[in-house]
């Protein structure tokens, strides 16, 4: 199953202008054989709109219509973030549809990043959804959940293959995109695909570096800084071989980690 990886500056405070460049970008993914096409983190709207602009381009997952609408008159698989309400609240989300136009599942974005995140978003995700696609079990995640082990661990042992993951992620963090996203790969014997913004946004500057890694940690497909459409192939046959070679996720010992879910450092 081929993904494809829009790395874009998209379109800020334009939701129907997001819609459109998405028609676009399905239609060239799906042009270049892929079967998914993961667009950043915040898509809808842009992802540094302050906390006016978050409340005010929020919306249902009701109002995703459009984008259902792509999936199915292109075939392709649609992951996106977007601004999703929540009553009265905002959650920084990301959303998996199904090439008919399904909506396979939905996640909030559990970890949130620093005062940016939370003048925005709350913290209201708390479940690690799973859905499966053309045979591949999908998991999502939002760019700073990332940067901690435990998601990426838990999506693993429900079963995924592939993990996905829209990104806002800006100077000066080149390192996560350089080596934790492989090593997250690595550990968890997944593919994962993180797909970042290109440009500069109200002070923020993105630095690219989109990325798609296989299960043993390679980095099969890689972007700069501008923007562009990466793709690369899930093979389950490799990731069977590379799991059955280094069988690392059957030969953990989880008796002897729960105490790594107290709050308090042990020294």
């Amino acid at each position: 199953m081929k993904i494809a990886l829009a790395q874009t500056p998209g379109l800020v405070n334009n939701i129907s202008g997001a819609f459109a460049l998405m028609d676009t970008k399905a239609a060239e993914a799906k042009a270049g054989g892929a079967a998914i096409l993961l667009l950043p983190e915040m898509y809808l709207s842009g992802y540094n709109i302050g906390p006016q602009a978050a409340l005010a381009q929020a919306i249902t997952i009701e109002a995703l219509a459009p984008a259902q609408e792509i999936a199915k008159t292109h075939g392709i698989a649609l992951v996106f973030g977007y601004p999703e309400r929540v009553g009265d609240k905002v959650a920084n989300s990301a959303v998996l549809i199904g090439p008919d136009g399904t909506i396979l599942l939905n996640y909030r974005k559990s970890h949130l990043f620093g005062d940016l995140d939370r003048a925005m978003f709350k913290a209201i995700g708390t479940e690690f959804p799973i859905a499966e696609l053309h045979g591949y079990k999908i998991g999502l995640l939002i760019c700073y959940d990332i940067e901690f082990p435990e998601p990426a661990r838990r999506i693993a042992l429900a079963g995924a293959d592939i993990l996905l993951i829209p990104t806002a992620q800006m100077e000066p963090y080149e390192q996560v995109a350089k080596h934790v996203i492989p090593a997250r790969a690595y550990e968890n014997q997944l593919y994962v695909a993180y797909a970042n913004h290109s440009g500069n946004d109200d002070g923020l500057s993105y630095i690219g570096l989109s990325s798609i890694c296989s299960p043993n940690g390679d980095i099969i497909a890689a972007a700069g800084k501008s923007e562009t459409m990466l793709y690369a192939t899930c093979d389950k046959s490799h990731q069977a071989a590379v799991r059955k070679a280094d069988p690392l996720l059957a030969d953990r010992r989880p008796s002897l980690y729960g105490s790594l879910s107290r709050s308090s450092l042990i020294v």
